[in-house]
C-alpha cells in the first residue's frame, strides 16, 4: 500500500509539515480576487458601464460581474478572518500544502508557463511538442528518442485538426512560416 507525500509528513512526527496554511491561501485568494474584481469594474467604468439608448454600454456586463466578485470575495475574506480569530481546534493551524507539494506543482507549473510565454515566439505547434517530450522524459520516464517522435506527432495530429479540418488559425512561428503556413 501507497502513501501520498503529505501521509508520509502527517506519519513523521520527528519533522512537522511545513508550508502555507487554509486560512493564508483562503485570505491571499479573497484579496486577489478582490483586486480583479475592482479591476474590471475601474475599466467597465472607463469604457461605459451604463445604458445607453441602443442598449447597454461596452462595461455594462463586466461591471456586475466585477461588483459581484468583489461582493463575493469580501464575504469569503470576513469568513476566513473570523474563522482566524477563533484559531484552530487541534492547536497548530492546518496546512494547504506543504513545501514539498507546492514543489511537486512548481516542476509541472514553471514549464507550463514558459510553453505559454514561448508560443508567440515559436508559434503553438512547436512549442506543444517540446512540451510533450519534456514532460514525457521527465515525468514519464522515456527517452529522447521516442519523447521526441512523439511530441512532433502530437503537435502534427493538432496542426491537422485545427488547421486543416476545422480552419482555426492558431499562433504559428517560423516552422508554419517556412512551410507556408
Amino acid at each position: 500500500m501507497s502513501i501520498t507525500t503529505h501521509e508520509a509528513e502527517l506519519l513523521d512526527t520527528a519533522a512537522p509539515a511545513r508550508g502555507p496554511t487554509v486560512k493564508g491561501m483562503e485570505i491571499a485568494t479573497a484579496v486577489l480576487l478582490m483586486a480583479v474584481g475592482g479591476v474590471a469594474i475601474q475599466d467597465s467604468l472607463r469604457i461605459g458601464a451604463g445604458w445607453g439608448a441602443d442598449g447597454p454600454q461596452s462595461g455594462y456586463f463586466p461591471f456586475w460581474l466585477g461588483l459581484i466578485l468583489v461582493g463575493a470575495s469580501l464575504g469569503n475574506l470576513v469568513a476566513a478572518l473570523r474563522a482566524a480569530r477563533r484559531g484552530p481546534a487541534g492547536g497548530g493551524a492546518p496546512l494547504f500544502a506543504s513545501w514539498s507539494e507546492l514543489g511537486l506543482v512548481a516542476q509541472v507549473f514553471v514549464p507550463t508557463a514558459v510553453f505559454v510565454a514561448v508560443i508567440p515566439f515559436a508559434g503553438i505547434y512547436l512549442s506543444s511538442a517540446v512540451l510533450v517530450a519534456f514532460f514525457m522524459i521527465r515525468f514519464g520516464g522515456f527517452r529522447w528518442a521516442s519523447a521526441l517522435p512523439s511530441g512532433a506527432a502530437a503537435a502534427l495530429v493538432a496542426f491537422v485538426v485545427f488547421e486543416i479540418w476545422f480552419l482555426v488559425a492558431l499562433p504559428k512561428g517560423p516552422v508554419e512560416t517556412y512551410l507556408g503556413y
